[in-house]
């Protein structure tokens, strides 16, 4: 391994458990870079079981509107990466017309012209 990098999560909880605060620090080779974010999501394929393991949390300040973003955005990330690992064209473009439908139904993106 010539390079290894940490990235570190913080989750600060009510007296519920309920996340209040997610701060997440890795260092970009120019020291440790600390950012606040209302929300994450975060899946590991586990190489044994072939499981996909995951972590979703937001912060009780986390909007619908921004709630709506985020999937969008990822959806459309998702797309972007199924198809660069698979080079399946046709379910990409499948993904990507449903990230298109969801963002006009959130009011994300305009509404289609066709």
């Amino acid at each position: 391994m010539k390079h290894k990098s940490e990235i570190k999560i913080d989750i600060g909880l009510d007296e519920n458990k309920v996340p209040e605060t997610i701060e997440w620090i890795a260092n970009d080779g120019n020291g440790p870079q600390t950012r606040q974010c209302k929300a994450m999501l975060l899946s590991f394929f586990d190489e044994e079981t072939k499981d996909t393991f995951k972590i979703d949390l937001w912060t009780k300040e986390m909007q619908t509107v921004e709630m709506d973003r985020l999937m969008f955005q990822t959806l459309r990330a998702l797309s972007d990466t199924y198809f660069k690992a698979t080079r399946n064209a046709e379910l990409a473009n499948a993904m990507r017309q449903f990230v298109d439908y969801f963002g006009q139904k959130t009011e994300i993106i305009p509404p289609s012209s066709e």
